[in-house]
């Protein structure tokens, strides 16, 4: 039997054999209405056959390729019992349901199939779903069929391994991609340089990323994508893969001898971290699958499941005010009293402290995980400049840790035992701090109700939770009195109790916000964003290389989930001197804040961003809600051009942005992507321009021009001559 799904322009045509999982014969642009006859003879139009060796026809490659079906690339799924057995997985009948679910987000179409081994005493299935905005999203499961001999055993990781318990290598589903794919792209990076794109060729064999940190970290490649020669942000047929998951991960593409081109992504387990137990399952991590005509359309469809999730946020996104590169630990009330005055003469409406306020941490050698305020900073509590902040008509929000400690701290000295470990001496230290166990008997516990009894009592409305350190040799450690101590691999089950601790402080806080920090942008992935409302896209807030770091985080998450701000003149992280308005520009595209120490601004400089904030709070509705475009120029040219779309094409505002000397002044007119091309809009600036711009052209007066979509979108606009890092801000109004 042939199915046929259809969402958003998407079509995802499954072969549903009796001897294998569901195979993909298309997945991309919308085929429109097939008959029954026609899905009939889809598989008899893509299989090849090589005669009575049918076990070689690797056209029907299904989501979950099989040694025993003639796989002879990389193995999907990997397995073993201790005693070697079952490594070759090899499912009988496999049984195949289709249904409907209803979600915020409108209809999922839901494909599952279960595969029995009996020879193997295990159980494997898939579940394929195609979201409302097209985005499919695939998982798998394997089960342990061996009789339990404890009914009451619950699924999961175990401990050490029993003599014939199912370890669990690998699990990576895939999907096909067409032949026409040639190039690939994904992103690569460090700590202040985050998702910076790359493209390499789609050459045979496979191109593998991994994370072996215990997060996606700063080199993640986020999308790994996969397209014709040459597409871009607005052309060309692109496929990705993302793998939806905040601990170890993988992402590969394959080119094989068949000629069969695949995405997959799934979790990267360490040696022995998942041990099935009779009647256990393990579940793979969700692996996201996107795919456009060009990159934009592609990262439309995360936008629209993301922003379809009960966790996003339903209300204007405030703009907040961070005090890190402000005061760093410095904590002094009256200080603290100054710049919250300082922020509420500005427009800022959340005030966030940083790290610097809990026991012994006046510098980050001590302290972390003492989640009580520190009498030393704060003699009288948190409450004096808490209750300072609601009186000037801002929220509160709090920095928190929470999954790391330092050695140097009343936890560690009352809890060893809660420290990660291979216990052989682990990694070194990373700034001065390990990785707190959540699965420690009591850690888990005490960290919710450190955290829920001060949201409790000090109605803050706001979490940055950071994660700074990666998870290097850590281990759960077990003392035994035979084989000693030991320290089992822990990245698994620590990234699921973070997901039930998340989910326990939204479900007894719902209106409570959480941003996701990980040393920057080290954990920006859509396991996390399930659970936060925003996520910290790079410790870097120089202007200049947030324009691509933006670029790159945005390619995954619409603007309002990805935190973007404007700091000092002089970058903290590069020192690079900018202009405010370069620096309030570009952090108009995203939720905007400050992090910044205003007290040092003088009144002109305030006033610049205090209108700069009003500016942001007219735009947010549709930066916040629009289809976010980008303008394909040439790759080395230092020009950015890109915007926001409102979803009915009524409104728009683009950003043309210069981040060095171009080749050519003045340049050919360059386009305004996305716009209805049956509409007529008003071109204008949204904000005033430098004085100093030179070549100002006539569009940039006060009456602006009226042109057609379909000129505007093609041809474009004349630009005026930008200095390095400036910008210009544009809008286009539909006509009625």
């Amino acid at each position: 039997m042939t199915i046929h799904l259809r969402a958003a322009d998407t079509s995802v045509v499954v072969d549903l054999l009796p001897d294998r999982f569901p195979v993909v014969r298309h997945w991309g642009p919308d085929l429109g209405e097939v008959d029954g006859q026609d899905l009939a003879d889809v598989g008899r139009a893509a299989t090849t056959s090589l005669g009575t060796n049918t076990h070689w026809i690797t056209n029907d490659l299904p989501l979950l390729p099989l040694a025993n079906l003639g796989w002879l690339a990389r193995p999907s799924v990997q397995l073993s019992r201790a005693d070697g057995t079952a490594f070759s997985p090899h499912p009988g009948r496999v049984e195949h349901v289709t249904e409907v679910a209803q979600g915020p987000g409108g209809t999922t179409q839901v494909l599952r199939s279960t595969g029995a081994d009996a020879e193997n005493r295990l159980t494997l299935g898939t579940e394929l779903r195609l979201e409302p905005s097209g985005l499919v999203r695939l998982r798998a499961w394997v089960r342990d069929d061996r009789p339990q001999a404890d009914p009451t055993s619950s699924p999961g990781s175990a401990g050490p391994a029993g003599p014939a318990d199912l370890v669990v290598g690998e699990i990576t589903p895939v999907l096909p991609v067409p032949e026409a794919a040639e190039e690939l792209l994904d992103m690569s990076g460090h700590h202040c340089l985050e998702r910076q794109l790359h493209r390499t060729p789609f050459t045979p064999g496979t191109r593998l990323r991994e994370s072996w940190e215990g997060r996606p970290g700063h080199d993640a490649a986020t999308w790994l994508a996969a397209g014709t020669r040459g597409f871009g942000w607005r052309g060309g047929v692109v496929h990705a893969v993302h793998p939806a998951w905040s601990g170890n991960t993988r992402s590969l593409a394959l080119n094989t001898a068949s000629g069969r081109k695949l995405l997959g992504a799934g979790e990267l387990l360490l040696p022995g971290e998942v041990l099935l137990a009779p009647g256990q399952t393990y579940t793979s991590p969700w692996a996201v699958f996107s795919w456009g005509e060009g990159l934009d359309a592609l990262a439309h469809r995360s936008h629209a499941w993301l922003r379809s999730l009960p966790s996003h946020p339903d209300r204007p996104r405030p703009v907040l005010l961070n005090t890190w590169e402000a005061v760093y630990f410095d904590h002094d009330l009256e200080t603290l009293k100054e710049l919250a005055d300082a922020a509420a003469e500005v427009g800022i409406e959340r005030f966030v402290l940083d790290d610097g306020w809990f026991g012994s941490r006046r510098d980050d050698t001590s302290g972390l995980g003492d989640w009580q305020v520190s009498p030393d900073a704060w003699p009288q509590g948190l409450g004096p400049i808490i209750d300072y902040v609601h009186a000037l008509g801002m929220e509160f929000g709090l920095w928190f840790e929470p999954e790391m400690i330092n050695l140097d701290s009343e936890l560690a000295r009352a809890h060893p035992d809660w420290v990660l470990s291979d216990a052989a001496g682990g990694a070194p230290e990373h700034r001065n701090q390990r990785v707190l166990d959540l699965t420690a008997p009591g850690a888990w516990d005490y960290l919710y109700d450190a955290i829920s009894s001060l949201v409790e009592a000090h109605d803050i409305a706001y979490l940055k939770w950071d994660h700074n350190s990666p998870l290097l040799a850590t281990g759960h450690v077990t003392e035994d009195p035979v084989a000693g101590r030991s320290g089992a691999g822990a990245v698994h089950d620590q990234t699921l109790a973070l997901y039930r601790l998340l989910d326990a402080l939204h479900e007894r806080f719902p209106s409570l916000e959480i941003e996701s920090c990980a040393g920057g942008g080290g954990r920006v992935d859509l396991g996390i964003l399930e659970r936060t409302q925003r996520v910290w896209a790079s410790d870097c807030i120089d202007a200049h290389d947030r324009q691509n770091i933006q670029r790159g985080t945005t390619l995954l998450l619409p603007p309002e989930l990805v935190g973007t701000h404007v700091g000092a003149g002089r970058a903290h992280t590069t020192l690079r001197e900018l202009d405010l308005d370069f620096r309030t520009g570009t952090a108009l595209w995203g939720h905007m804040g400050v992090e910044w120490d205003l007290r040092e601004a003088d009144a002109a400089a305030r006033g610049r961003l205090s209108s700069a904030i009003a500016l942001y709070k007219e735009l947010r509705p549709l930066i916040h809600t629009g289809l976010t475009v980008h303008a394909d120029l040439p790759e080395d040219e230092a020009l950015r051009i890109e915007g926001v779309v409102a979803p009915d094409g009524t409104d728009a505002l683009f950003q043309i942005a210069c981040l060095g000397q171009l080749s050519a002044w003045p340049t050919a007119p360059r386009p305004l992507p996305g716009l209805d091309p049956d509409r007529r809009y008003h071109v204008r600036l949204a904000a005033p321009a430098y004085p100093e711009l030179r070549l100002r052209t006539p569009w940039m007066d006060e009456a602006g021009v009226v042109l057609p979509g379909s000129y505007l979108s093609s041809t474009g606009l004349a630009l005026p001559v930008l200095h390095p890092d400036h910008l210009v801000l544009v809008r286009a109004t539909a006509l009625p």
